[in-house]
């Protein structure tokens, strides 16, 4: 067990327009890459977004070694509501997610 940020080499968000934000893994290489597309299961993600799973896009790039996460937000950019309106501080969020890696090596 360890924390997503402790296995990889960079989480960055970002965010895609006043609807989306994106979040960037970046493994560092394609031993990790393979092992962090293991562990990190959809279905997980979207739990800790408190969103249906349909609705987080993931894309697994192999050849970069960074999986690319985009996902609506609870609240339009800029509303009154809206807390990260550069959509940054999700990054903290999953490199804090816990994953069990410890079978995959």
């Amino acid at each position: 067990m360890g924390k997503l940020g402790q296995f990889v080499k960079k989480i960055r968000s970002k965010n895609a327009g006043p609807f989306w934000i994106t979040v960037d893994i970046f493994c560092g290489n394609p031993h990790t890459f393979n092992q962090v597309c293991s562990a990190l299961k959809t279905e997980r993600i979207a739990q800790l977004l408190a969103l249906q799973a349909a609705a987080v896009k993931r894309f697994d790039i192999e050849d970069l070694a960074v999986i690319k996460i985009s996902f609506p937000r609870h609240h339009v950019q800029g509303s009154r509501f809206d807390r990260d309106i550069h959509g940054a501080q999700i990054a903290n969020l999953f490199a804090e997610l816990q994953l069990d890696m410890t079978d995959l090596d």
